[in-house]
């Protein structure tokens, strides 16, 4: 017999109404509440293994999917962000979801509150870990990771030369580094994430993701960057499902302080800001209690007064 703690996470390759091709790979409990899972980027829908067994232990089903042009998703081009919320609308019917929940992690941030603005009436609540803030609103870019504050500068200024140099990336993204280079790597980042990353069972756990990324559409990677540099197409104060901010005081992609500006414009956002935990380690360790808050919020609850 098999018990959702020892269900195997499998994919399944959904024909939208478009024609295009999305990829929805399932973790957790296969008979569990429904909750949409975003990557981060650059990575996939692999990076749900993060929450396979919060999943199985909250009894939910996690159903984490490529974007387009990521992973096993056909490429869309010119999207934007307000294209996402048809899009998993139309996953869900396919499932056969009335209602669900949706968790977004560091870049899967934006797109669960976009799918929370558009579709009031089928999101029960939204999730966010170490989300990314609007960084098209942003005037002063000094709480982002300098490659990040680099990428957005050069985007904006050639939009074509950074498509181009994706695409030349691409080939040499996808090797692998050997094991004693990646610890070297993991020196770099704070004692958090460093010690979060620094086994081979994290090593494997985030290059299959990030792998994943680049196995899709030569333009994947760059066409789901140039959603960041963008408006989001909605205001974060019109959001009117619960959300769950969770993000790490040590986070130094996204300082926390974006966070608390973000979660001060959602009404009744629930936010918390935990001491000691970056990035990478924020997801690594509590993926789970994310899920099992998560699980928590009831259907048809209103937003209500949040707090941070």
């Amino acid at each position: 017999m098999t018990t959702a703690s020892s269900a195997k996470p499998f994919t399944e390759v959904l024909t939208l109404s478009t024609g295009r091709r999305v990829a929805v790979e399932s973790y957790g409990d296969p008979q569990g509440a429904p909750v949409f899972f975003f990557h981060g980027w650059p990575n996939s829908r692999l990076q749900g293994e993060l929450g396979h067994q919060g999943a199985c232990e909250a009894g939910m089903r996690l159903l984490a999917v490529d974007r387009p042009g990521i992973g096993g998703s056909d490429y869309h081009a010119d999207r934007t962000l307000l294209d996402w919320p048809p899009l998993l609308a139309e996953i869900a019917d396919q499932l056969k979801y009335d209602t669900f929940r949706v968790l977004g992690v560091s870049g899967g941030g934006p797109y669960a509150l976009a799918a929370a603005w558009a579709l009031p009436e089928r999101v029960i609540a939204a999730g966010i870990c170490c989300g990314a803030p609007p960084l098209s609103e942003m005037e002063d870019a000094s709480g982002l990771l300098p490659v990040y504050r680099f990428l957005l500068r050069q985007y904006r200024r050639y939009p074509d030369m950074m498509r181009r140099g994706f695409r030349l990336a691409r080939p040499f993204a996808t090797l692998r580094p050997p094991p004693w280079l990646f610890r070297l790597m993991v020196k770099t980042l704070p004692k958090p994430d460093a010690d979060a990353l620094g086994s081979l069972d994290s090593l494997d756990l985030k290059w299959a993701g990030y792998a994943g990324a680049w196995s899709g559409d030569r333009d994947g990677i760059f066409g789901d960057a140039r959603i960041y540099a963008q408006p989001w197409g909605f205001r974060p104060e019109e959001i009117r499902v619960p959300v769950r901010l969770w993000h790490g005081r040590k986070d130094a992609n996204f300082r926390w302080p974006l966070a608390e500006e973000l979660a001060a414009r959602i009404p009744g956002c629930t936010a918390r800001f935990i001491d000691n935990e970056g990035h990478y380690s924020l997801a690594f360790r509590w993926c789970g209690e994310i899920l099992r808050d998560l699980s928590t919020v009831p259907a048809g609850m209103p937003a209500g007064n949040g707090g941070v």
